[in-house]
């Protein structure tokens, strides 16, 4: 590069860094070359003259309420990277197993700048680790540590309130939503949401113990035909995801039962595959390529060291009837 542009190697470093202290046209003829050559950054090397390593470093789980979870999260987030230098990396998150590991591993060997993380519990081990360690992160979902930390979520309490409202609109008063596990925070914001809004209706709310939203969808699909064969059966379901809503709909049909005269679902999508099914349910949206974005936004400020009491996004449901 110096022995194309006629520079110092210094300046050519100091241009490639848009260092303002640079002419401007300097900079602009190093840009030139870079892009002619097909210059790209070394990363190693950049790591060690920065102590950065330009990596986000994005754990997920690969078994999702969604469809396309992975795909729009990750739009969403490329989106507001986009032209900063930072790559994403996926780190698996197996529920099943030690969470803490992943966190540790990436931290103690310095795989990224930063982490972005869901599926969080009130009192999750690896918000405490982050917050000691000054480890810049978000995570998709909330605790209940009163230490402020960065987090983009969804208003599920409101969801759910909202769904049994609408299922309360059609005349239906037997109402069933399948949880996620009782350890993640948005199970019991699903939960206040719904049990409050069935007591403020005079109406019944089943949450079933033998089922969860991690129950495999043929485990559930079985409980729940078996549980609308029975006397006093739900004439209402809320559904916290899409896939659960593809399970319930099925069960209803392979039950010999009708939405919209035997029975109603509500139920929350990021997609628009409702959009092609019929009979149609009532809907609301979580955007999670909204949500991907607003967390790599929220990450750069974090790492920019700004408070985290300003770095807190509580999406809320989009109702679409």
């Amino acid at each position: 590069m110096a022995a194309a542009t006629g520079l110092a190697v210094t300046t050519v470093s100091r241009a490639l860094a848009n260092d303002p202290r640079i002419a401007a046209s300097t900079r602009a003829l190093v840009a030139e070359a870079a892009a002619k050559l097909g210059y790209v950054p070394d990363r190693a090397a950049q790591r060690l003259r920065t102590g950065r390593t330009k990596v986000v470093q994005l754990l997920l789980n690969l078994d999702h309420e969604f469809l396309g979870f992975t795909h729009e999260l990750i739009g969403g987030l490329s989106t507001a990277l986009a032209g900063t230098g930072y790559s994403v990396t996926i780190f698996p998150d197996v529920l099943a197993h030690d969470r803490m590991a992943a966190v540790r591993q990436i931290v103690e060997t310095r795989l990224g700048d930063g982490i972005i993380f869901n599926r969080t519990e009130p009192f999750d081990p690896r918000v405490r680790y982050l917050m000691e360690q000054g480890f810049p992160f978000v995570c998709h979902g909330r605790t209940e540590f009163t230490v402020p930390h960065p987090f983009v979520d969804y208003d599920n309490e409101t969801f759910a309130r909202i769904a049994v409202e609408r299922l309360l609109q059609k005349g239906r008063s037997r109402v069933l939503i399948v949880l996620p596990p009782a350890r993640y925070s948005f199970a019991q914001h699903l939960r206040w949401g719904a049990v409050a809004a069935a007591r403020a209706a005079g109406i019944t709310c089943e949450i079933p113990a033998d089922v969860t939203l991690d129950t495999p969808p043929q485990e559930t699909s079985a409980w729940l035909q078996q549980r609308l064969m029975q006397g006093d059966r739900p004439d209402g379901i809320i559904c916290v995801g899409e896939v659960a809503a593809m399970v319930a709909m099925a069960a209803i049909s392979d039950s010999g039962l009708a939405i919209g005269r035997d029975i109603d679902v509500v139920a929350k999508r990021a997609s628009g595959i409702f959009d092609m099914f019929r009979p149609r349910i009532d809907t609301m949206v979580e955007d999670l390529r909204l949500a991907g974005r607003v967390m790599g936004e929220t990450l750069l400020r974090s790492m920019a060291g700004e408070d985290s009491r300003n770095l807190q996004t509580l999406h809320r449901p989009v109702v679409e009837f």
